[in-house]
């Protein structure tokens, strides 16, 4: 499958996510599975200096996950979150699936260069796994806001591990809490917009993919099972837009994109 179909495209404008099962094959599955364990235990052939790493939290509060800083925090299977990706020549190949370019240029227009804002693991260990509260994918920071994300199963997910739960058509509703650096509701938020008779579960098999739209609310439940839930999951934006930190982003689509040849980084381990 390298093209999305007219009617999958309408399927994802109206309900803001559209799963795509089996679209990565068993074998690719694989293969980042042992890379993203590699990078975890510290083995791998990367620049660990330039990585962002989160160990999980012990008792799954999002507020007690360790801190979100670049470097190595030693070999276990239990971080919660592992950014640039785009940086390792594995996870960058998957990244420019054709799939993913073809869903690029319907939301952004094909003659439009695709940064990417964050490719990053995503992790809910076997019988831990931190709650991740109701957001919506924006950042103050933006001049504009990425509005397409791609999230990858690496593992079975399933309600029981703490797949990525939504609500389905909330893209719809626009930017809710606008004064959020990162788009998080509060409580008060939540209980109107995300109640849970309108919660929909998004469970995936390895390889399985879902489109999801930047606005639609979505959030996610401990791990209470002993199945891992690996996933990888990139955030594709205007290459144009600027950062107010002033943060520069890697190309993935168009002219000076980042290389398979040249992402691999030597590790200082």
């Amino acid at each position: 499958m390298t093209k999305l179909s007219d009617a999958q495209w309408q399927e994802y404008e109206t309900e803001g996510h559209l799963v795509l099962r089996s679209l990565i094959d068993p074998a690719a599955v694989q293969v980042l599975q042992n890379r993203i364990d590699a990078i975890m235990l510290g083995d791998a052939d990367v620049d660990y200096d330039r990585m962002l790493m989160q160990l999980d939290s012990d008792g799954g509060n999002y507020a007690e996950a360790g801190p979100q800083t670049k470097g190595h925090k030693g070999a276990t299977l239990d971080y919660r979150k592992i950014q640039d990706l785009e940086y390792d020549r594995v996870f960058l190949d998957v990244m420019r699936h054709p799939v993913f370019k073809d869903a690029c240029d319907r939301v952004y227009g094909s003659d439009t260069t695709i940064a990417c804002n964050r490719a990053m693991f995503m992790n809910k260990p076997a019988g831990k796994g931190t709650f991740l509260p109701w957001h919506q994918d924006r950042w103050t920071n933006f001049d504009r806001d990425p509005l397409l994300t791609v999230w990858m199963a690496l593992d079975p997910a399933t309600k029981a591990n703490g797949c990525v739960r939504i609500i389905p058509r909330s893209h719809r509703m626009g930017v809710i809490n606008p004064s959020h650096a990162s788009g998080f509701l509060a409580d008060e938020q939540a209980a109107v917009w995300a109640p849970p008779e309108k919660e929909f579960y998004v469970e995936l098999e390895p390889g399985d993919v879902a489109l999801l739209h930047n606005h639609l609310l979505h959030g996610s439940n401990k791990n209470h099972s002993q199945q891992s839930r690996r996933a990888f999951s990139v955030c594709y934006m205007d290459a144009a837009t600027v950062d107010s930190h002033g943060h520069e982003y890697p190309v993935v689509f168009g002219e000076q994109s980042l290389e398979s040849t040249a992402a691999t980084r030597t590790s200082n381990k």
